[in-house]
């Protein structure tokens, strides 16, 4: 069985973001890039498959600019047996995303597509859904738990309520929640011989994708800065400032 796994570059989750003086984004030049922390998850829950004897081939798919092939090579450190770099400089929206992966899943054939439930720069949490849409297969979304049967997998899902388990014949899309595992570090031998696994390069028109964005960002300010706690006596004081300060009781 082969897995695809889509993986994005994004500003490192360490890094603290800060926006553009003129309001039209975030900053990103001289900023450390990595792999969108989700997307770890999903090569990490691929590479087990792997090692479990289910999955034979784990390809790693990234669309972005020719840096996302430092993404790719990440993941191949990690395990995955070889990559796909979409290579385009323009920003892709989900949608955009999505119809991308639908070409490269009619080229590569997977019997399951693992990604990660959604990326930390926009926090769309559509890529997914979008996809599973397009392909008419089923989903399982904020996966916990992923377990493959025959020609099934049962998926564990976080919801509002605790768990929900549903079963989805293959092929499917899953994607991946914090808990669902914990990923591995790349080590030295594997960063080597991920230098000489191969990357596929290709465009959105190869898959026939129109990329130009749907939406305009009109501005993008920072937070406003929280303001200082106060230290409070007792708690009748407690409930005073909560109640006729904040105005919260």
């Amino acid at each position: 069985m082969k897995v695809l796994v889509p993986v994005k570059r994004v500003v490192d989750y360490n890094v603290k973001v800060r926006v553009k003086s003129d309001g039209s984004g975030v900053e990103l030049a001289h900023v450390k890039m990595s792999m969108n922390p989700f997307d770890e998850i999903a090569v990490e829950e691929a590479l087990r498959l792997k090692e479990a004897g289910i999955a034979t081939e784990v390809v790693a798919v990234s669309i972005g600019p020719a840096q996302a092939s430092e993404t790719i090579r990440t993941a191949l450190a990690m395990g995955a047996d070889r990559g796909i770099l979409v290579k385009t400089d323009a920003l892709v929206e989900p949608l955009a995303v999505a119809k991308i992966l639908k070409g490269v899943i009619g080229e590569e054939s997977p019997k399951l597509v693992i990604l990660g439930k959604q990326a930390i720069d926009d926090d769309s949490n559509q890529t997914g859904q979008m996809l599973a849409a397009l392909l008419g297969w089923g989903q399982g979304t904020f996966a916990s738990k992923v377990a493959v049967d025959g020609e099934a997998v049962n998926v564990t899902r976080e919801i509002d309520g605790g768990l929900q388990t549903v079963r989805l014949s293959l092929p499917a899309i899953v994607t991946t929640d914090l808990r669902l595992n914990e990923p591995r570090y790349a080590s030295l031998p594997n960063i080597m011989k991920a230098k000489k696994k191969p990357i596929d390069e290709k465009t959105p028109e190869s898959y026939g994708v129109d990329v130009s964005p749907r939406l305009k960002v009109l501005t993008t300010a920072e937070p406003a800065g929280r303001k200082a706690g106060v230290k409070v006596g007792s708690v009748a004081e407690l409930v005073s400032k909560l109640k006729d300060e904040a105005g919260v009781l």
